[in-house]
């Protein structure tokens, strides 16, 4: 059996979508569950769409999700070279040989004519007027040095019919086919037609792209029919859909959020959780499994479990996702991954990063809410005196002050300020004094942390504020409760 050989073959045109990049893991997950080859093929052919810098995005965003590929520009392969515009003189002979053929022909047609031929809300065909030029005209026109394009000869009846693996059997009649364009003026080749040949070149067994190109896979079948070469297998991907205010959906677009992969990063998402979720969308693996690493994809996946229903872009299970991945994480990546927010609140101040591990990763779905999290502990907030009355932990404005002057006589005397001595003091005094450990907490951590909703508790809020810092606000807290 032959090896399954697929590709990503993405327009250097902008930001990597994440309709793109799920067709790129699944292409991915298609050749690598099946022991396959996954080959990376730039398609620069559209010349007036090319972005600089955008082939870098491709390569970076890959690597970020851990895509590595097997053939490709970078890398090379016995079927290089790997980026269309530079394979450009390959496609005209093949052009040229379907003409001889019959199966293609010369169009002389001007902008200014094709345009004519649209109505006014830009519909309508090529109407075929070069198909049947006497070969004399054609030849005349090829020695005034006429501009041509070659333009693929449909046939004007019949339906042309082909398999796919998500969609299974789907006919269209030739004549909604136009006749298109195979090589354009400037001598590079259609988007259409050269991939066709590059599939071919390159032994792509699997073709994995998104359903919006079912209804265009007869005109490469045609083309595969015309060269007498084997069709390859076709999976075509269900649409990305996003959920609108009223609940209803439509195709996932800019209004719905980040639809890029750079966007997604930025808004505080983790590469290896947007693969994870994106996985997901239109694929179901066989049993309730949400979480998969890379690995576990490639050993879970197959083309059955896909899909046609569109599937919905949850920015609300994108969170989920995320925040699961934070709490898996050991202190090491998850303090590496914390540390550029923990700087915008401490700057290059080190503080006891493992305290911080202990109250955060439950707290967060994004390593992005950090600072909002912890900005009470880079600058006292102003906060009202009836902060320390809480019910709860039956702390009143008259016993406050009590505590209060008591934590700091204790808290004056640790000769280290660590956690657990923190710890052990507050919960010692707390018995001496023969109250609820809350009902002297409470106003440790007001006092401290001048804000009702703290990540950790007035332990946790002390260790971290340092000695000197923790200290300053208790007496500050003491004042204000004496005011």
């Amino acid at each position: 059996m032959a090896t399954v050989r697929t590709r990503f073959a993405p327009s250097p045109t902008g930001f990597m979508h994440v309709g793109n990049l799920r067709t790129a893991l699944y292409e991915y997950l298609v050749a690598k569950s099946q022991g396959g080859t996954f080959v990376l093929r730039i398609e620069d052919t559209d010349r007036e769409r090319l972005v600089e810098g955008a082939e870098d995005v491709i390569y970076k965003t890959l690597e970020q999700v851990g895509l590595r590929h097997d053939e490709g520009p970078d890398l090379g392969g016995e079927y290089g070279p790997y980026v269309q515009s530079q394979r450009k003189d390959l496609y005209k002979p093949y052009a040229e040989q379907l003409v001889r053929e019959g199966k293609a022909y010369y169009c002389f047609c001007t902008k200014e004519r094709l345009e004519s031929l649209h109505n006014q809300e830009g519909i309508g065909g090529y109407d075929r007027h070069c198909r049947d030029l006497p070969q004399e005209e054609v030849q005349r026109l090829l020695d005034a040095g006429t501009p041509y394009v070659i333009r693929q000869k449909v046939p004007l009846t019949g339906s042309t019919t082909f398999q796919d693996a998500v969609f299974g059997s789907i006919t269209i009649e030739n004549k909604e086919i136009e006749d298109q364009v195979l090589l354009k003026a400037d001598g590079y080749p259609t988007y259409n037609f050269a991939n066709v040949i590059d599939d071919h070149l390159m032994n792509i067994t699997h073709v994995v792209r998104g359903c919006e190109y079912l209804t265009s896979t007869p005109k490469y079948n045609l083309l595969y029919e015309a060269f007498g070469w084997e069709i390859p297998t076709y999976v075509h991907l269900p649409l990305i859909m996003g959920k609108n205010e009223d609940g209803s959906v439509s195709k996932l677009s800019k209004r719905h959020g980040s639809t890029s992969f750079e966007g997604l990063l930025e808004e505080g998402y983790l590469a290896p959780v947007i693969t994870n979720y994106i996985a997901l969308l239109g694929w179901c693996p066989k049993d309730n499994q949400e979480i998969f690493s890379l690995e576990e994809l490639v050993k879970a996946f197959s083309i059955d479990g896909i899909s046609k229903s569109p599937a919905v872009f949850d920015y609300d299970k994108l969170s989920w996702f995320n925040g699961e991945y934070i709490k898996a994480m050991g202190e090491e990546e998850f303090t590496s991954h914390a540390m550029p927010y923990y700087k915008e609140v401490f700057g290059e101040e080190e503080k006891p990063w493992s305290v911080l591990y202990s109250i955060l990763p439950a707290r967060i779905s994004k390593f992005t809410e950090i600072p909002g999290l912890l900005g009470f502990l880079r600058e006292l907030p102003d906060y009202p005196v009836d902060f320390f009355v809480n019910k709860k932990s039956k702390t009143t404005l008259e016993n406050c002050p009590k505590m209060l002057e008591a934590a700091l006589e204790a808290l004056e005397q640790l000769p280290s300020w660590e956690l657990n001595d923190i710890h052990e003091t507050l919960i010692g005094l707390a018995a001496k004094l023969e109250v609820k450990n809350g009902t002297l907490l409470w106003p440790v951590r007001i006092a401290a942390a001048g804000t009702l909703v703290t990540p950790g508790g007035a332990m946790e809020i002390l260790a971290l504020l340092g000695r000197e810092e923790a200290l300053r606000r208790l007496k500050l807290g003491l004042a204000k409760l004496q005011g």
